[in-house]
């Protein structure tokens, strides 16, 4: 197993992400979303028109960080920077995604939730992160303040 593979495993079922976008007059913009970590690539859902939709039209880099823990000592996470591709959800590239994606999160859209998502997010979409760049860190194989990366 290579280290990406390790960390989508990690990373997955950890039900949010932080993704950092520029908008057009430079200024950073962080919003939380939802995401499924495939072999090709992060697909970070997110709204046709939103700012962190628009952002990524005129300025495609990104950085996410996804993480878990509470305490200093629990905290691990993973942080991915690179160009992204903005995907509208009916272009078929979007198949798989979308079956990850449902089932990810089958129990936050069980009974009306599925209902209530197409009705607050009417345009989902997603940007697709393919490559870049990786940093982790792991507080728990190392929690001393030395152990930050």
């Amino acid at each position: 197993m290579d280290a990406t593979e390790g960390l989508r495993k990690t990373f997955r079922d950890v039900p949010a992400c932080r993704i950092a976008t520029l908008g057009a007059d430079g200024a950073p913009h962080v919003a939380t979303r939802w995401f499924v970590w495939l072999d090709e690539g992060l697909y970070v859902a997110t709204r046709e028109d939103d700012r962190t939709w628009n952002n990524t039209l005129s300025e495609p880099r990104v950085s996410v960080v996804i993480d878990r823990g509470r305490e200093w000592a629990d905290l691990a996470g993973v942080r991915l920077s690179g160009p992204v591709t903005p995907i509208a959800v009916e272009q078929p590239e979007l198949r798989a995604p979308m079956t990850a994606f449902h089932e990810k999160y089958r129990t936050f859209l069980a009974e009306d939730g599925f209902e209530l998502l197409t009705a607050t997010v009417p345009a989902l979409a997603f940007l697709h992160l393919g490559s870049g760049d990786i940093d982790a860190w792991d507080h728990r194989a190392n929690p001393s303040p030395a152990g930050l990366s």
